[in-house]
């Protein structure tokens, strides 16, 4: 799986998803560490990249973008320490893979994970 870490999380995020064996980048090691979200969406889209984030704000795009690219996982966490959130993608992504693939917006709380197929705002997009 590609992925794309925003600046939202840290850098060790990306290498931790390296090291198990995905290919991973940060938008630090891209330069683009202060490109606005649509830039940050649009270079995930070119590579074919699910962006990974705790920023809100993409998911709001994608609600607005109707497209159905990149997918995004949204971490939404108490426990926000690098190696926790390391944990909870890696523990999920067996179960995710086929979503992320075919363009989803994917939450992870504390509580639950949802995935919303994109667009967000055709009919039977809703969680599944």
């Amino acid at each position: 799986m590609r992925f794309l870490v925003d600046n939202a999380l840290s850098v060790r995020v990306a290498r931790a998803l390296t090291e198990a064996g995905h290919d991973a980048t940060h938008v630090r090691d891209l330069g683009m560490q202060a490109a606005s979200d649509l830039d940050i969406l649009e270079r995930a889209r070119a590579e074919s990249r699910a962006v990974i984030s705790a920023d809100t704000d993409f998911g709001t795009l994608l609600a607005f973008e109707l497209t159905a690219s990149p997918s995004v996982l949204l971490l939404r966490r108490k426990d926000n320490r690098t190696e926790a959130l390391v944990a909870v993608l890696l523990a999920n992504l067996p179960a995710l893979l086929e979503d992320i693939e075919a363009g989803s917006m994917v939450v992870i709380d504390d509580r639950r994970v949802r995935v919303h197929h994109l667009p967000m705002n055709r009919p039977g997009s809703g969680e599944a």
